[in-house]
């Protein structure tokens, strides 16, 4: 019959084959044609992830010079001491401890007597005398403490600074003391490449450490006893200041200054 397709009987049937559907768009994949997904268009590079303890080393400050003016207040106490006591050190008090230490211990400023004399943190006071005492008790420390910068004392994996490195007068200085010697704080916290833990004396060693991690104070504030994990794998500690002043008062105990050292130990240890 006109118009009739004869197929043979034994032949499969074979459908006839569609033209593939073109795509309006370029780079427009379609799997079912076999067709290769677009390459990606390249993304600008993401800023890397930002390590607190990295720093900016374009702006990276060494310790304060001896004859550092940044805080005229400070440099002209600091030039009335020289005269009133010349056998003293009588300048910027540098950190004590070996720079490959994994604990870092900050403690408020320099003592007038203490530090400021000797040149040494926590040497020649109170505060000092029950800080070594600790820190030879639980092992970060080693040798004989004589109060003087030259009694063979030495740090075991650990390393002593102050928030601000000029004894302030009345051991108080000021807000913007603080803030403008933070940048030694720091860089300090940078250079030390093996840093796990922080333990600060007081609130403004405290609050220093936050400022110079660019972390908020209320997320961490300061307590006795607390412990704060500060990411990066640093954790701080807190603790009352061991000052005579506090330990007069009752504020700070033997007791209470050795549980937070011991908790220290125990971490650095992982214990």
């Amino acid at each position: 019959m006109r118009g009739t397709l004869s197929v043979p009987s034994d032949r499969p049937f074979q459908p006839i084959p569609q033209a593939p559907r073109i795509s309006h768009f370029a780079n427009e994949p379609n799997p079912s044609y076999g067709l290769e997904p677009p390459i990606p268009k390249p993304r600008p590079n993401a800023a890397p992830k930002k390590d607190r303890r990295a720093g900016d080393r374009s702006t990276r400050k060494a310790a304060p010079a001896a004859d550092c003016a940044d805080c005229p207040r400070l440099a002209n106490f600091r030039h009335a001491n020289q005269q009133a006591y010349p056998d003293w050190h009588n300048g910027p008090v540098p950190a004590f401890g070996r720079i490959e230490a994994s604990v870092l211990i900050v403690g408020l400023a320099p003592g007038l007597k203490g530090a400021n004399q000797t040149g040494r943190p926590f040497t020649g006071d109170y505060a000092g005398d029950l800080l070594y005492r600790m820190l030879q008790k639980y092992g970060f420390a080693q040798g004989n403490y004589g109060a003087t910068a030259s009694d063979g004392l030495e740090l075991c994996n650990c390393r002593i600074t102050n928030a601000v490195r000029c004894v302030p007068p009345e051991n108080r200085p000021t807000t913007d003391e603080i803030k403008t010697c933070n940048g030694f704080l720091r860089d300090e916290i940078a250079a030390m490449v093996k840093l796990g833990a922080l333990l600060a004396l007081g609130q403004i060693a405290h609050n220093a450490i936050l400022r110079a991690l660019d972390l908020k104070r209320s997320a961490s504030p300061f307590r006795h006893g607390a412990r704060y994990p500060l990411g990066n794998g640093l954790q701080l500690f807190d603790s009352y200041h061991c000052s005579r002043y506090n330990t007069n008062t009752g504020r700070l105990t033997e007791e209470m200054f050795e549980a937070v050292i011991r908790d220290l130990q125990k971490h650095v240890s992982g214990v």
